[in-house]
């Protein structure tokens, strides 16, 4: 496609990202009219957003306009499945200079459509908006299906703590692209385009999970808010995380140790989640701590790893200094 979104107009970029979606069996009226209409047979519908800004959250110069899409739509789709819900929709509000190249922002539609069936959701809506640097505010919607929603205050003391899906490859990937590299390719793209494990968070659910969240900001930040919200603590067994070898041999070359990455680096959206310790957990799900009392009863939300306080990196927060 030629031109710029400017010389698109609204209507006929709308028309251009539209044209390239198609429904699911959740989609009862997708783009096109005042609003959509999703199934929610349940009678609940789990929701969340995120808005993304280019130069904080992504870079046109280390992300293809298709990555973005992908990893847009994995944050928000990942967070349905850490409720236990199945993803259904997503909706978009998409920010864009008027010189900004037509074919962008249809392979970022491309991007979100992929990412959304990967999860089998679908985009059924959003709007454009004329303004000075891409930004995206991304909607998804879920079904939790019959199941109760798990939320981040169930764990109880003497629950194990298991995790699904990657952790730390994000990070690394980062940590190379500041660097200047490329390579290798496989943490690069954990960084551009994560891989949450969907499936896993429903599934959990059914399991008896007691509290879960998916790993955004960092294994032990994101534990945080549950062991807050708990009002418990949670010990992590360093030893009984993977770190894969090659990992190591980048933590070595630019002197870092990639546990780090492990337990603080985030956009890896694997899935963690506390459990009875009597469930017996599928070889996806890798043991890495337990649930403890916290001394002063009713406070909690100290993540320890090995019984030591972690303070060698904090996760994310947007209004930390910089």
């Amino acid at each position: 496609m030629q031109g710029t979104v400017g010389e698109l107009g609204e209507f006929g970029l709308i028309r251009e990202l539209t044209a390239r979606l198609s429904p699911t069996p959740a989609v009862d009226l997708g783009p096109g009219d005042d609003a959509a209409v999703v199934k929610a047979a349940d009678g609940r519908v789990v929701a969340t957003t995120d808005v993304l800004i280019e130069g904080r959250h992504f870079r046109r110069d280390w992300s293809t306009a298709y990555d973005v899409g992908r990893k847009s739509a994995a944050q928000n789709l990942a967070d349905v499945a850490a409720m236990g819900a199945v993803p259904t929709a997503i909706l978009l509000g998409f920010v864009a200079p008027a010189d900004l190249p037509a074919t962008w922002a249809t392979e970022l539609m491309d991007g979100l459509r992929d990412e959304c069936q990967v999860a089998g959701a679908a985009v059924v809506g959003g709007d454009v908006v004329r303004g000075d640097a891409v930004t995206l505010a991304i909607t998804a919607l879920g079904d939790l299906q019959g199941r109760r929603p798990v939320l981040r205050s169930g764990a109880q003391v003497g629950d194990v703590v298991a995790v699904t899906g990657w952790l730390g490859w994000s990070a690394a990937g980062l940590t190379v692209l500041q660097r200047g590299f490329r390579s290798p390719r496989a943490f690069v793209e954990a960084h551009r385009r994560p891989e949450p494990p969907y499936h896993a968070g429903p599934a959990a659910a059914d399991l008896g999970a007691t509290a879960m969240v998916d790993v955004s900001d960092g294994m032990v930040a994101d534990l945080g808010h549950v062991a807050a919200a708990s009002g418990v603590d949670i010990d992590l067994h360093a030893a009984d995380f993977d770190v894969p070898a090659q990992m190591a041999d980048i933590g070595q070359a630019v002197g870092v140790d990639p546990l780090v990455w492990v337990l603080s680096g985030g956009e890896d959206h694997a899935i963690v989640a506390t459990f009875p310790k009597s469930v017996q957990l599928p070889a996806r799900w890798r043991v890495v701590g337990e649930v403890v009392r916290h001394a002063l009863p009713g406070r909690g939300g100290r993540v320890t790893v090995d019984g030591a306080p972690w303070e060698r990196s904090g996760g994310w927060d947007h209004f930390a200094g910089e």
